[in-house]
């Protein structure tokens, strides 16, 4: 009799063992990189939708645009979402890296800033305009002065950098930053043109601060990326499927009232 009792607790105990095995083999925790405002914001209103789905969602704040794509390229993040494809694709080859889009999620118009001026108009000959550093950055702040009529640009196709500015009437001086420092030099520059997550983080409204940014038909989306060969896995679709919900779309334009557009 004894005998019977130990088997049959043997075999509760392996069936117990096993439900609890394949619990843990549904779910699935994914890391994901990105930057605090907007993207790690709305990262973290996702979060239940996820945790409903079996999917754990670990959200790492970085501060820079380099080390997202570097972690996930490495295998230490799952995906990122921070930046647009002309940046990421400008990464890749720069680096030999090979990130993709999932999905395209929101649109954060660039805007140009100043603790001197209220307008373009009062921009005066030979201010300073300090700019982002990197390639595609560089070339998205000179197609919008260009548009703005600040500048002329050689032509608007492909990559631009100073050399390409065919008149500059005003004779505007560019300083090149990191685009993290931007808000931090705000007063020792007439005009700072920032990345909108950049001059959230500074308490800077996009729509009511700047004096000039660019229109809702921008073509630089921000993507959620992975490294090629993991888009299809299954948690990374249900990320993609949740950053592009109903739910979030509703978040984005309640929250940042037109200054991050959705973009699905």
């Amino acid at each position: 009799m004894k005998k019977w009792w130990i088997g049959l607790l043997a075999i509760v105990m392996m069936l117990t063992m096993t439900a609890c095995g394949a619990g843990k083999k549904d779910e699935a925790t994914i890391r994901v990189g990105a930057t605090q405002v907007p993207h790690a914001e709305i990262l973290n209103h996702i979060k239940p939708i996820l945790e409903k789905q079996g999917v754990h969602l670990e959200v790492r704040v970085f501060q820079d645009y380099v080390l997202p794509n570097k972690s996930v390229e490495e295998g230490e993040l799952d995906a990122n979402y921070f930046q647009h494809i002309p940046w990421m694709e400008a990464s890749n080859k720069e680096q030999g890296w090979h990130l993709v889009k999932v999905v395209g999620v929101h649109i954060e118009p660039m805007g140009a800033y100043s603790k001197k001026y209220k307008s373009k108009s009062q921009i005066p000959n030979g201010a300073t305009i300090a700019l982002p550093n990197a390639t595609s950055e560089m070339t998205r702040v000179l197609l919008l002065l260009d548009q703005q009529g600040l500048i002329k640009l050689d032509n608007r196709q492909g990559d631009k950098t100073l050399n390409n500015i065919k008149s500059n009437p005003k004779k505007l001086k560019f300083k090149p930053l990191e685009p993290a420092i931007l808000p931090r030099v705000l007063d020792q520059v007439d005009v700072a043109i920032i990345n909108t997550n950049y001059a959230l983080q500074a308490n800077l409204n996009p729509l009511k601060d700047s004096l000039f940014i660019e229109d809702k038909n921008s073509p630089y989306v921000n993507v959620l990326a992975v490294k090629a060969g993991n888009e299809k896995k299954p948690a990374i679709q249900k990320l993609a499927k949740a950053l592009t919900s109903p739910e979030v779309k509703k978040f984005i334009e309640q929250k940042y009232k037109g200054a991050v557009i959705p973009a699905f």
